[in-house]
């Protein structure tokens, strides 16, 4: 099931928690994800050098065919790794639009 959460407060708790809350939000995305078909692996390969490049190949996999529907996997990925602070704003957004639908 998806969950309607406020951005700002998604970077709020982010910067409170010195980055911890973002990657619980990260795990809880991707199981939202993984729930609408998404194949998105475990998040232990977030704190595994390199592997980790793989986890967010696949996390914006998950997010452009499954959520965005767009199919610019790359696209996200790049948006991901270059600016990666941006991409709650771009995740939670879709992801809201979702929640909103399925009340």
């Amino acid at each position: 099931m998806v969950k309607n959460r406020n951005i700002f407060l998604v970077y709020l708790f982010s910067i409170i928690t010195f980055g911890i809350y973002s990657i619980y939000w990260l795990v809880s995305t991707k199981n939202e994800m993984n729930s609408l078909g998404a194949k998105i692996p475990t998040a232990l390969l977030l704190i595994i050098p390199i592997i980790n490049l793989y986890w967010a190949y696949k996390y914006c996999q998950g997010f452009a065919e499954h959520i965005k529907k767009d199919n610019n996997t790359i696209t996200w990925f790049l948006v991901y790794m270059i600016i990666g602070f941006t991409i709650p704003a771009f995740v939670q957004s879709e992801l809201n639009k979702l929640a909103v639908n399925n009340i």
